[in-house]
């Protein structure tokens, strides 16, 4: 099925594509939410900074390069299983990756203490629009693979 998230159409002012100036509007794998989303190198530590409304979430930016790696790895389809910070991730899903001791930084790839959670959500598609990764666009049980 084709994607709902898209880069944004017409080239911004404000630099590159997914800058500051010049974010990514996309949307959720389910196609029910959209949202922006852009890479930030100036931050400390240097994140993926997803903006929902007026909730900002802040992922280590080094999240894109170290999922890519792991679906290579992986090798086939992998279930997104997107849950909030509080609810724990089902097994064997890239949001419970995201959350691993044994990922590449040893836990959480969410910087924003209560609102870690979502890699699942709003991960994938930032994947999906730098041609890293191939994503589902279902209302639920969304999986990706590296391309």
């Amino acid at each position: 099925m084709p994607t709902k998230s898209k880069e944004s159409a017409s080239p911004k002012a404000g630099g590159a594509p997914g800058t500051p100036g010049n974010p990514w509007t996309l949307s959720t794998p389910s196609g029910s939410s959209e949202f922006t989303a852009y890479r930030d190198e100036t931050l400390d530590p240097p994140a993926l900074v997803v903006q929902v409304g007026t909730t900002q979430l802040r992922y280590h930016l080094r999240c894109i390069d170290d999922l890519h790696s792991m679906l290579k790895a992986h090798g086939d389809w992998m279930l997104l299983g997107s849950a909030d910070e509080q609810k724990p991730a089902a097994d064997g899903t890239v949001e419970a990756w995201a959350r691993s001791a044994s990922n590449p930084v040893g836990g959480w790839y969410g910087l924003k203490k209560g609102l870690r959670g979502r890699f699942g959500m709003y991960v994938p598609p930032v994947l999906k629009v730098l041609k890293l990764a191939e994503v589902e666009n279902n209302p639920t049980k969304n999986r990706m693979r590296a391309v």
